[in-house]
């Protein structure tokens, strides 16, 4: 591979200083291609509660100034051993949402067939739908590993299909998801009926809940998680609501006791086991983040993501 091109030098331009790619990366059009492609989707016409996470995009990248090449964690160079680039933000329809869903799928289809893995930054849940249905055209059914407070498998919000809380069911029912591998982790907080959770079941995934990494612990989860997923093709799709308000409470939909983010980002490490294909950090809001806590927490969570994809290559 070609020397990759890497973050700007912050021993000579000052991180606070520049226009915010992620991570102060490259732009896509300024490298011959990429590994990964960081998109941003500012999208949140699919929310059921609070808005705001159309400016997530822009709110992660801003957040990321700080990041550092080298991840000691596992001992990965993401930016080195990968060429990363900041593809910019796919423009979507904020009035229709199936129009926006159809403009998400074929611009995140034209990305893919450079050869490119995705890195999205939401925007709100429902992007993940139409970025499932652009991998399945290329990998087949795909185990799905999604962090989130809720299940996102729930059939309508006011009699509408796809919203930020349908997804996944719209996903299995298409036969986009390996239905053996999928799971979700950090489910918490009450739910509708129980027959939730036996539709969730019928739909093709398991739960580590937030309760079982309290009592369980944290070793015990990682395991249900590689047991569970193996060596198939895997997407990670990470709400950050899976966090503790504590720890992001810049979201859509917080609910109390969630994941903190050393959890989190422990977890996410996995995955550099793992046959990841793409993933994606949505659901930050920005008007509701203090300080850039929620924002800090995504940027880090896409950046052990990236570091995953690195070290999956050295597999």
């Amino acid at each position: 591979m070609s020397e990759t091109i890497g973050p700007i030098d912050a021993s000579k331009t000052p991180r606070y200083a520049g226009i915010a790619t992620f991570a102060r990366l490259p732009r896509l059009d300024q490298v011959e291609s990429a590994d990964v492609a960081v998109v941003g989707i500012p999208f949140d016409s699919g929310v059921s509660y609070r808005p705001g996470a159309r400016f997530g995009p822009s709110h992660v990248r801003e957040s990321s100034r700080l990041l550092r090449p080298y991840n000691p964690a596992t001992d990965v160079e993401p930016f080195a051993q990968q060429q990363v680039a900041d593809a910019g933000d796919i423009p979507v329809n904020p009035f229709i949402i199936d129009e926006a869903i159809a403009t998400i799928e074929l611009e995140a289809s034209k990305l893919l067939a450079t050869g490119a893995k995705l890195m999205t930054i939401g925007g709100d849940h429902t992007i993940a739908l139409p970025l499932l249905r652009a991998l399945h055209a290329i990998h087949g059914p795909i185990a799905v590993v999604h962090f989130d407070a809720h299940l996102d498998t729930w059939d309508t919000y006011f009699g509408v299909e796809t919203t930020h809380g349908t997804p996944f069911r719209r996903a299995s029912e298409e036969g986009l998801i390996d239905m053996t591998a999928s799971m979700h982790v950090g489910i918490r907080g009450p739910l509708y009926s129980a027959q939730d959770l036996a539709e969730d079941t019928r739909l093709g995934f398991q739960i580590v809940s937030c309760r079982d990494v309290e009592i369980d612990g944290l070793p015990s989860a990682l395991d249900a998680i590689r047991a569970r997923v193996g060596n198939r093709p895997t997407y990670v799709s990470v709400d950050i609501d899976v966090l503790d308000p504590g720890h992001a409470p810049g979201t859509g939909t917080p609910e109390a006791g969630g994941l903190t983010s050393r959890e989190l980002l422990e977890m996410i490490r996995i995955f550099g086991e793992m046959n990841l294909i793409s993933a994606d950090v949505v659901e930050v809001a920005p008007a509701y983040d203090h300080a850039q806590i929620t924002g800090i927490a995504a940027a880090h969570v896409a950046y052990e993501l990236i570091s995953a994809m690195a070290a999956g290559r050295n597999r």
